[in-house]
């Protein structure tokens, strides 16, 4: 128990390092700080192909940041270049003019290590073996705060820094968000394992969290920083009573259960709350989000957006369909007959969770005021270097005359 202890406050340390370092350097050194705790906590206390999962988890996200720290290091020189100053601060690079061509290949390198970590389809394979394999406590961890180390990095450092490669890439983001959400969704219908299915919904969810940010609109980055809170809540409170259904009966297959609303019955009425708040219900937190990240991404990727909303409808089917076969018809398993329902520790730490789907749900105008100031700064950073970098542009020019050199068109 010690040990486990130690591994998740160097856990907390690590990511609590990342989300207030403004120095570039302290914040690599955090980012990577995260993987070593994680990577046991998983490896030590996880489940059967646990050492499979916490190399591929370590591998993934170590690979993925590596050219990130080549872009800091690249930042650092060209700040030189252009002020006289060596420096790592964020809010000094954040005042840098950088060439539009050696923006592509920044944005690039950080964006690679922030879409390993969100993570966005083609890099999301590593999620759902860490998940499955983590314990109940990693799981909660990973998906309510680790993962949101990625849609951050994008809001704070790659799209501020970048903004016109960003801009420019926003088609490309776009269209890896709606496949994520897509695809999450369809695979997440077809698992037999109750925690691999709440892993693939993470990707889905993910990816609408993305598609809020590269909306470059106040109501797309304000419903995608909800969404990023709403998925902590809504998936993390799935992990801890999927945890409980595995503590109890030691299986996670959806078809060992069946029946279990006449016995368990508190226990069944949390989780269709957190169900119902997952796939968007009105009235609970996620609909705020979502609702918020469609309005904002529609007028620029139209497309897109509609691609998007389907990805709700397949939502409600995967999550709606688990519940049936978990929680309604016969009882087919007679170990199931005798489960005991939530306990008061367990009914203690769901309790928060359940208060926050509703008042989000219901006045998310208390979160959405803390951030309204600073969004606001953001999306005029970004629109200001970007009508900047117009003004300078040839006419005609192609993106890939600008990038990567030769005449415009």
């Amino acid at each position: 128990v010690k040990e486990f202890m130690i591994f998740m406050l160097v856990l907390e340390v690590g990511m609590v390092g990342v989300f207030l370092a403004i120095d570039l350097f302290l914040f690599y050194i955090f980012w990577e700080l995260v993987l070593v705790p994680m990577y046991f906590l998983i490896g030590v206390w996880g489940s059967d192909r646990r050492i499979y999962s916490a190399i591929k988890f370590f591998l993934y996200t170590f690979a993925g940041s590596v050219l990130m720290l080549v872009a800091i290091i690249a930042l650092y020189f060209h700040h030189h270049e252009v002020t006289g100053v060596y420096t790592m601060n964020l809010l000094s690079m954040y005042e840098l003019s950088i060439p539009v061509k050696l923006q592509f290949w920044m944005f690039a390198a950080f964006a690679l290590a922030f879409a390993v970590k969100v993570p966005m389809f083609p890099f999301h394979t590593w999620l759902p073996d860490a998940h499955v394999d983590a314990p109940t406590s990693a799981s909660v961890i990973l998906a309510a705060i680790l993962l949101k180390m990625g849609t951050y990095g994008f809001l704070r450092f790659a799209i501020p820094l970048f903004p016109v490669a960003a801009f420019d890439l926003m088609p490309l983001v776009g269209a890896l968000a709606v496949i994520g959400i897509i695809y999450g969704a369809l695979v997440a219908m077809v698992q037999k394992d109750m925690k691999r299915l709440v892993a693939y919904s993470s990707v889905s969810h993910l990816g609408f969290v993305m598609l809020g940010l590269f909306a470059f609109n106040i109501q797309g980055i304000e419903g995608a920083i909800l969404q990023m809170v709403n998925h902590g809540i809504s998936t993390g409170a799935l992990f801890l009573l999927v945890g409980i259904l595995y503590e109890r009966r030691h299986t996670r297959l959806i078809s060992e259960y069946g029946g279990l609303f006449k016995v368990i019955p508190v226990y069944a009425a949390v989780f269709m709350i957190v169900t119902l708040s997952s796939l968007g219900l009105p009235g609970l937190n996620n609909f705020v989000g979502e609702f918020l990240i469609l309005m904002g991404a529609f007028r620029p990727m139209k497309g897109f957006t509609v691609a998007a909303a389907v990805g709700i409808v397949f939502a409600a089917v995967y999550m709606l369909w688990m519940f049936q076969r978990v929680m309604f018809g016969a009882i087919g398993n007679e170990k199931n007959r005798h489960l005991p329902d939530l306990n008061a520790r367990e009914v203690a730490y769901m309790l928060p969770l359940l208060l926050f789907i509703f008042w989000i749900g219901v006045y998310p105008q208390t979160f959405l005021r803390k951030m309204e100031a600073s969004v606001s700064a953001v999306v005029t950073q970004i629109e200001e270097k970007r009508k900047a970098a117009l003004a300078e542009r040839p006419p005609g020019e192609t993106l890939l005359a600008r990038y990567f050199g030769g005449t415009p068109d």
